[in-house]
């Protein structure tokens, strides 16, 4: 009976701490409070003498009352969180049992203290395997107690209320934060986290809490619709593929970041909220992030290490902007020191994506050196490099506040005349505008040189004009190539047309005129039938063209025929001189000069 008695006093001991709000460690002292009433005075300084041993044993006794309670839950085959009344039950024990073990450390040095404490910490390794398994077991019955059909759409009619388990999916909205876990199951979770820190294996905790919530970042991954390539997939890739790889990484980045970590972030501060070091949350909130943020980072960083082939370029700067866009949000989400490094790798990551850029467009100016005269363009049209690399710069310029930002590494500031993208763009276009010279000598006559010229020349200021591109290369760029062009026109007229219209240039004798107007009627005809074979793509170019050699010919043309007409020589003669063309037909036969294509 007196057994009994001194083991009630000391749980009577560990409830009144409760009950004030204090850790029921503290029941070592409120039994030693309780133990003096009753004493008489004169026996005081014997009660003190026999208190220590008398807590000794009720902390025995107390300890042997809870092995026999926790060992019939440990031994138990079915989860102790498939009924609610079993797991309080068990929590509360495993209280008492952590409360036992601390008041048998503040009294260690006796030899049976010792023990005692030694068959503790045993039972307490037990208790921890078994929460190990219990916060195992909370987890993945929550994430199978979920039906499909009331997984998260987004969409506004869905009721969906607090205590609903969500997972998630593919969504538009990134303005959202999802709740993965039911509040109750994350109150349970929480209620073993908080003892599992407290008996010493937080680690073990954080590795089940992690696993788990891994697999669902892993899942909600794959609902993206990403492969999940290695380093070494990425490399053996066909380029076509890796650009839908793209175009799905940038999604899920930005559902990543904007939705699945800030959802973790909120349920692992529920789940390990009440814990002694704040700390620990940032570290099993990493341990969930680390793996899907490693995997993200390795796909960008294996396209950043690939080929430079210049048809990449507008796909590396999307990655570059991505990555751009996405280390504001890590500096928030990792905040804390466990998080920096994956921080300081995606800062690097977007480095080498700019070196990436570099590289791609030193591969550009070697395509346009290495691209030959080869045989001549038909038609002295619009040549294939000069539509690719105009069309190439113009969608390049349309990311020009990041190419500013990779290719300006000389320190300019923005009030600067010259930055560094408008001199890589103007040298470009100088590597271009060299290899149609190069080009340009392929052709015998020398006006379709000069024809070529001039339709590679207007669509470069075409592509060139209105635009950002314009913008970059600058006023001063714009009037030099648009002078070039004139020069170009020009240089036609005068070794074509000048040449026919010389011949109707003259005041030689009647029989002279007759023979050159012979001469001219031949000569027109050869021109105006080669020249209808060239190719003038611009409507407006086409029309210019046109315009200015009727301007030539027109006029000497009728000036001749009014000569001839009226030449001394024709008086007395029988009728008029034989007249090939009126100003009128040259004109019409003017217009068929050129075509489209």
């Amino acid at each position: 009976m007196a057994e009994a008695g001194d083991e009630n006093l000391y749980a009577a001991a560990r409830d009144i701490a409760r009950a004030l709000g204090k850790d029921p460690s503290a029941a070592g002292d409120i039994l030693q409070i309780l133990s003096g009433y009753g004493a008489t005075g004169n026996t005081s300084s014997n009660s003190r003498g026999s208190t220590a041993s008398r807590g000794d044993a009720n902390l025995n006794r107390s300890l042997n009352s809870l092995e026999r309670q926790i060992s019939s839950y440990i031994v138990e085959d079915r989860p102790i969180w498939s009924d609610p009344v079993d797991s309080r039950s068990f929590l509360d024990a495993v209280d008492d049992l952590l409360a036992v073990a601390g008041d048998l450390r503040s009294m260690a040095g006796d030899k049976s203290v010792a023990v005692c404490l030694s068959r503790a910490d045993e039972l307490i390794q037990q208790v921890m395997f078994r929460l190990q398994e219990e916060f195992g077991y909370v987890m993945d019955r929550a994430s199978e107690s979920f039906d499909s059909d009331d997984e998260f759409s987004g969409e506004e009619d869905n009721d969906i209320g607090y205590d609903q388990v969500i997972v998630a999916r593919p969504v538009t909205d990134y303005k959202i934060v999802i709740e993965p876990l039911q509040s109750s199951v994350i109150g349970d979770l929480n209620a073993i986290a908080v003892r599992m820190v407290a008996g010493g294996f937080g680690k073990e905790c954080s590795r089940v809490y992690s696993s788990r919530r891994r697999e669902f970042l892993e899942e909600s991954l794959s609902r993206l619709h990403l492969r999940g390539l290695s380093m070494e997939e990425v490399q053996d890739s066909p380029w076509q593929d890796l650009e839908d790889e793209i175009d799905r990484w940038i999604k899920a980045v930005t559902m990543v970041f904007r939705v699945f970590f800030p959802s973790e972030r909120l349920l692992c501060d529920r789940v390990f909220s009440d814990l002694p070091v704040s700390s620990v949350t940032d570290l099993f909130f990493m341990e969930v992030c680390r793996g899907t943020t490693t995997q993200l980072l390795n796909f960008a960083d294996a396209i950043a290490l690939g080929s430079r082939l210049p048809e990449r370029l507008f796909k590396v700067m999307d990655l570059y902007e991505a990555v751009e866009d996405l280390i504001p949000k890590m500096e928030t989400l990792f905040s804390n020191k466990y998080c920096s490094p994956l921080k300081h790798e995606a800062v690097a990551i977007q480095k080498r994506l700019g070196e990436a850029v570099r590289g791609i467009f030193m591969e550009l100016e070697n395509l346009i050196r290495r691209d030959p005269p080869k045989t001549a363009f038909p038609g002295g049209g619009i040549h294939p490099i000069t539509r690719y690399v105009m069309n190439y710069l113009r969608a390049a310029c349309k990311s020009r506040q990041s190419l500013e930002q990779i290719l300006d590494h000389t320190g300019n500031d923005a009030g600067s005349e010259t930055r560094p993208l408008s001199v890589q763009l103007i040298w470009v276009l100088e590597l271009l505008e060299s290899n149609l010279e190069g080009k340009k000598r392929t052709y015998r006559d020398p006006p379709l040189c000069f024809l070529f010229m001039m339709n590679n020349g207007k669509y470069i200021l075409d592509k060139a004009t209105d635009n950002e591109l314009g913008s970059i290369l600058g006023e001063d760029w714009i009037v030099k190539h648009a002078a070039k062009l004139r020069q170009y026109h020009s240089n036609f007229l005068r070794s074509s047309w000048n040449q026919v219209v010389a011949l109707l240039r003259t005041e030689s004798p009647y029989s002279k005129l007759i023979e050159n107007l012979k001469q001219f009627k031949a000569r027109f005809d050869e021109v105006c039938l080669m020249q209808s074979q060239w190719v003038v793509t611009d409507e407006q170019l086409r029309e210019e063209l046109r315009s200015s050699v009727a301007g030539i010919v027109s006029p000497a043309y009728s000036s001749f025929v009014g000569r001839l007409k009226a030449s001394p020589e024709i008086n007395g003669r029988r009728g008029e001189p034989f007249i090939p063309y009126t100003v009128e037909d040259l004109e019409l036969r003017i217009k068929g000069l050129f075509k489209e294509r």
